[in-house]
């Protein structure tokens, strides 16, 4: 009788173990990176993020924090363990699927990596949860490159691009995984956090403290997070067709900015009519801090800029460049970093279109300047196509020049067709060059649209520029 018994429990066991459709489980560790060709160790395998829910409690001046991370995701494969990208980040506890996991921190090309080890091994295809509670010190020094932004005033702006978002938290830091996000930004009352998408709520918090929520219904690659917590002034407007414009400036400089955020709207209709498509999201705005940043990033759906750029008469390039990046790497997002040129090089080439309308200079003559010395590039930093790094010359206005080429070589119609079923097919997803170059040729029914594309995008030399001959290299 106990025989049977323990028969029937082993049946039982199997039954509640066994993989789905029958077949057998070998689970095994996820990888520790995606296989990037510039960057092999960011991001992670053997699942696919769903949706993040950041709970984020922040103290001004001395940068403590701290917070949870809850995800969802799906396993591509039977797992024992998977990893995720962190840097700097204290772990408190670790629950899958709401039971306690175990975890060890190692050592990362860019960061540090998360092994979490569930209590039972994940089965492919199903969904599980994850929940991380950590804290930490902003000023605290990373292993990697700097994420956080500091305020004169105590406060921060993120700045996670290329792979900063793990000094914030626990994610799958790649942009080939996009996902939904929700933040829950908690600060002493009298500042004011912000984040990506629409702010859904304030409730107060203990320790007279307020919780922000704000929600992105939109899928988005951690690189893009734009949190922060300033003394900062939210600014509203509408767009074309009821897009949601909110802003934020320093609370003390409202007024000497209000001219300047007001542009957005029609720098967004100029846009939409210029490629044909409607801005993809349903909020957008810039935030323009008061000091600690002086570049310009195309954080979804609320762009960061330094206050600098705002002192140059040509400040609505710089907006209308990073605005340009909601349709192209924020909507249309590279599957690969080495695929970056198809972020920056419309950005760049649609500025410029827009500053020579504007007069700020022409198109032609800035094309012509990059011409000559893209050729150069080529042979130091790799073609626009196929850079050995990120934030070079080549995948900037090298890959405008490249973009140029193409609107010389099919026309100023077909072009436009091309750019626009680009957006449209791959709206919210992830694609490739090679997936660019497809289209193209769909769309212009020309063959030979794939060599000319294959020559400007690949090869170590310049070809020659339609429609100007006597356009040469720098010596």
């Amino acid at each position: 009788m106990r025989a049977v018994i323990a028969a029937a429990a082993a049946v039982a066991t199997l039954a509640l173990t066994a993989p789905a459709h029958g077949t057998p489980s070998h689970p095994a560790p996820g990888s520790d990176g995606v296989g990037d060709p510039l960057f092999p160790t960011l991001g992670n395998g053997g699942y696919d993020v769903r949706h993040y829910d950041l709970s984020f409690d922040f103290t001004p001046v001395t940068y403590d924090f701290a917070a949870t991370m809850r995800i969802r995701a799906r396993a591509t494969q039977d797992l024992s363990s998977f990893n995720l990208d962190v840097d700097s980040l204290a772990i408190d506890r670790i629950t899958v699927n709401g039971a306690p996991a175990t975890w060890e921190i190692g050592p990362g090309k860019t960061g540090q990596e998360l092994t979490v080890t569930p209590a039972r091994p994940l089965r492919e295809r199903r969904s599980f949860d994850v929940e991380v509670a950590y804290h930490g010190n902003g000023r605290t020094k990373p292993i990697g490159q700097p994420g956080w932004r500091y305020m004169s005033d105590g406060g921060f702006a993120s700045a996670a691009q290329a792979s900063r978002a793990d000094t914030f938290a626990p994610v799958n830091d790649h942009p080939s995984d996009k996902a939904t996000w929700t933040f829950h930004l908690t600060a002493p009352k009298g500042w004011t956090p912000a984040a990506n998408g629409n702010l859904t709520g304030r409730r107060g918090a203990p320790g007279a403290k307020e919780t922000w929520d704000f929600s992105l219904k939109s899928p988005m690659a951690p690189e893009l997070m734009g949190i922060s917590v300033n003394k900062q002034s939210y600014l509203y407007g509408r767009g074309p067709h009821g897009v949601k414009l909110r802003h934020l400036v320093p609370e003390d400089q409202r007024e000497k900015y209000r001219p300047i955020v007001e542009e957005t709207g029609g720098q967004l209709a100029w846009l939409e009519k210029t490629l044909g498509v409607r801005y993809p999201f349903d909020t957008y705005g810039v935030q323009i801090v008061r000091d600690g940043y002086g570049d310009a990033l195309e954080n979804q759906t609320l762009s960061l800029f330094g206050p600098g750029w705002f002192e140059r008469p040509t400040y609505s390039t710089t907006m209308v460049h990073e605005l340009t990046h909601q349709w192209f790497g924020d909507s249309v997002t590279p599957a690969t970093w080495q695929d970056a040129w198809m972020n920056e090089g419309p950005a760049v080439y649609y500025a410029a279109v827009w500053a020579d309308q504007k007069g700020f200079q022409r198109i032609e003559e800035k094309m012509k300047a990059a011409y000559e010395k893209l050729d150069a590039v080529r042979k130091t930093d790799g073609p626009p196509g196929k850079p050995t790094g990120l934030g070079g010359f080549n995948i900037y206005d090298g890959a405008a020049v490249s973009l140029y080429a193409l609107r010389q070589q099919i026309g100023q119609d077909q072009f436009d067709a091309v750019m626009k079923a680009w957006l449209t097919k791959h709206r919210h997803g992830n694609a490739t060059t090679q997936d660019f170059i497809d289209n193209a040729v769909k769309v212009t029914g020309d063959a030979s649209v794939r060599t000319f594309l294959n020559h400007w995008l690949f090869d170590l030399d310049n070809p020659p520029m339609p429609g100007h001959p006597d356009w040469g290299v720098t010596p």
